[in-house]
C-alpha cells in the first residue's frame, strides 16, 4: 500500500503543515567525563547536508557507543520532533540548541507523540521504518548539557521522540516529505507509553494493550505485564 504526504494543521493558523525530515544529524563515540569517571557516549551529533544511507542497525556516519541499550534494530534510528525545541529553549536558557542536541539522529516536523503510534510504518526517501517505542532518557542526556536535572524534567515533560526500526533500507536527507504507509490499528500512541511508564496503573486496558504490542520489543512488554499484576499503590 503505497501511503500519501502526510499534512496536519498548525495549531495556532489553521493552515496545513507538511510534514518533513527537517535535518539528519549523525556523531561517533566520544569521551566525556561524568561525576569523576571517563565514560564514551554518542549523545553528541551534528547534522549533515548530505543524503544518507539507512541501514537495519544504523544511519550512515552514526555509531552508538553501548550497543547494551542504544542502537540495534529496534533503536536503529532516534526521531524528535522540531516543535519541541521552543519549549526546551524556555526551558534551557542559554542552551543554543541547534538541531541534533537531544542525540536525534532525525529532527522531524509535523510528527508528535500523540499522533504517531507503535508500529506506524512510515516512507522517508526511499526507506521505510516502523516506530518501535519512546526514547526513555538516561544518564547521558546530563553529561549532553552538564546537568543533572535534565533527565526527570526529560521525562517528565512527555516530549520523548521515538525510536524506528528500518523495515527497508534506503536513502534519505533533510527536506525529503514523510509519508505514513500504514497506522498500527492497535492505536497505542508514543505518548500513551510514555504515560504508562511514568505515571500508576490505573488504565488497566491501555496496560494491557502495551502489554500485548507485538511491535513493542520484549521488555517494554515484559515490564507492562509486571505492573498489570502488581499496579501502582
Amino acid at each position: 500500500m503505497r501511503g500519501a504526504t502526510l499534512h496536519v494543521h498548525d495549531e495556532r493558523s489553521g493552515q496545513p503543515v507538511v510534514v518533513k525530515l527537517v535535518a539528519i544529524s549523525v556523531g561517533e563515540p566520544r569521551e566525556a567525563r561524568w561525576r569523576g569517571r571517563t565514560t564514551t557516549t554518542s549523545i553528541f551529533k551534528s547534522p549533515v547536508t548530505h543524503r544518507v544511507r539507512v541501514a537495519r542497525d544504523n544511519i550512515e556516519g552514526d555509531r552508538q557507543s553501548d550497543l547494551s541499550v542504544h542502537g540495534g534494530v529496534d533503536k536503529a534510528v532516534y526521531a524528535y520532533p522540531a516543535e519541541h525545541y521552543a519549549f526546551w529553549r524556555g526551558e534551557l536558557p542559554g542552551e543554543a540548541l541547534p538541531w541534533g542536541s537531544f542525540g536525534e539522529n532525525f529532527t522531524t516536523e509535523g510528527l508528535l507523540e500523540d499522533d504517531v503510534a507503535i508500529g506506524d510504518r512510515f516512507r522517508i526517501g526511499s526507506a521505510e521504518l516502523v516506530v518501535t517505542q519512546p526514547r526513555m532518557p538516561c544518564y547521558k542526556l546530563a553529561i549532553r548539557f552538564g546537568r543533572t536535572d535534565v533527565v526527570k524534567r526529560f521525562l517528565e515533560s512527555h516530549r520523548s521522540g521515538f525510536y524506528l526500526a528500518v523495515a527497508q533500507e534506503g536513502e534519505c536527507g533533510a527536506g525529503d516529505a514523510i509519508e505514513r504507509v500504514s497506522r498500527d490499528e492497535r492505536g497505542l500512541s508514543v505518548r500513551d507509553v510514555v504515560a504508562l511508564y511514568a505515571a500508576d496503573a490505573a488504565n488497566a486496558s491501555l496496560l494491557e494493550r502495551a502489554s500485548e504490542h507485538p511491535v513493542l520489543p520484549a521488555a517494554w512488554r515484559e515490564h507492562f505485564r509486571r505492573r498489570r499484576w502488581k499496579p501502582d499503590g
